[in-house]
């Protein structure tokens, strides 16, 4: 019997979704095409699968990933009506730029009302026979997109939807929970704010948490400017498992800020480029791993994965881009070739 690898594999997050769910969205489709993006990842051998974040697929708007709309439309106090006043103040902020509109106006205490994170994450990881890791975005992200007329202060609006997120996580069973924070980058300076409300998350996760950050991808561009260097007290203030970075769009000569990562953060190592759409080698994946022990010390890496979701890519460039994940990483440890069932 092969000896687990050293390093996991594993997915960020989002994936292609079918055209034909998008084409007839139903209940059921929706089970079935979450059934295909799980076994296309358990066939290409990653460890740790992910449900391609199809739980936040709306039938009504097939065209939205729900990175933002899935988490806040149900909280109380979150008018979703949004008037044209409000829309043209949300569009005079640098934050929001990539959005034309506001997914919602706080206009009291946020509260749970209808989410319910527990039943999507046990919905998807009964389609999975491997490990499974359930994805959900950061109270700093979700708090700097809303329109707020009720905290008067983003930080306590964050707290409020980090207290919010705690209780349903505490209740979700996944072996790993990932927050996703891609905002932060291009807002380093609120860092001891977000870390705090991050935090409150990560506390209440009975599993393994870890975070994933990233610059953004909106069609293929870079949303968010700064650098990694600029958020290592960040990460070293998490209570985090591990952490899944951007590196492969990243600039080579930044990956020697996470020297100063705490020692017992596990460091994910983004190798596949999500803003291209050329494939990837495993040479060129073994080459990056490589390169990673070289500079950060052998066992620094504990897992390596796209720089960020698919969900913008054609699935066959997002499968394929899996397949050389697994290949490269298997490469690198002199690991024996899986051939698919």
């Amino acid at each position: 019997m092969t000896a687990p690898a050293r390093i996991q594999t594993t997915v960020v997050g989002s994936y292609p979704i079918p055209d034909w769910l998008a084409a007839l969205p139903s209940e059921q489709a929706l089970l079935d095409a979450t059934r295909v993006v799980v076994h296309t990842q358990e066939r290409a051998g990653i460890d740790l699968v992910c449900d391609g974040e199809l739980y936040r697929f709306d039938v009504n708007h097939p065209e939205t990933n729900g990175m933002i709309e899935y988490f806040v439309r149900p909280l109380d106090g979150v008018r979703t009506g949004i008037h044209f006043s409000e829309i043209v103040d949300y569009r005079k902020r640098a934050a929001t730029r990539f959005r034309s509109r506001p997914p919602g106006a706080v206009t009291g205490p946020i509260g749970a009302g209808t989410l319910d994170l527990p039943a999507a994450c046990a919905r998807a990881k009964a389609l999975a026979s491997r490990p499974f890791k359930f994805t959900l975005t950061g109270p700093h992200m979700l708090a700097k997109m809303l329109l707020d007329k009720h905290y008067g202060d983003v930080s306590k609006l964050a707290m409020a939807i980090a207290d919010v997120l705690a209780e349903q996580v505490s209740h979700c069973d996944a072996e790993v929970i990932q927050i996703d924070e891609a905002n932060l980058p291009g807002a380093p300076s609120e860092w001891r704010w977000a870390a705090e409300a991050i935090n409150r998350v990560l506390k209440a996760v009975k599993t393994v948490p870890a975070v994933h950050l990233c610059f953004g991808n909106y069609g293929g561009q870079t949303i968010q400017k700064g650098t990694w260097n600029a958020l290592i007290d960040y990460l070293n203030a998490l209570h985090v498992d591990h952490i899944v970075m951007e590196n492969a769009h990243r600039p080579a000569e930044e990956l020697a800020a996470f020297r100063d990562l705490r020692p017992e953060i596990g460091m994910g190592l983004g190798v596949v480029d999500i803003k291209r759409t050329d494939v990837e080698s495993a040479d060129a994946i073994a080459k990056a791993i490589e390169r990673a022990d070289t500079v950060l010390g052998r066992g620094r890496v504990r897992y390596i994965h796209p720089d960020c979701g698919f969900w913008m890519l054609k699935r066959p460039i997002a499968d394929a881009k899996i397949r050389a994940l697994v290949q490269g990483r298997d490469l690198y440890e002199g690991r024996p070739k899986i051939v698919a069932a």
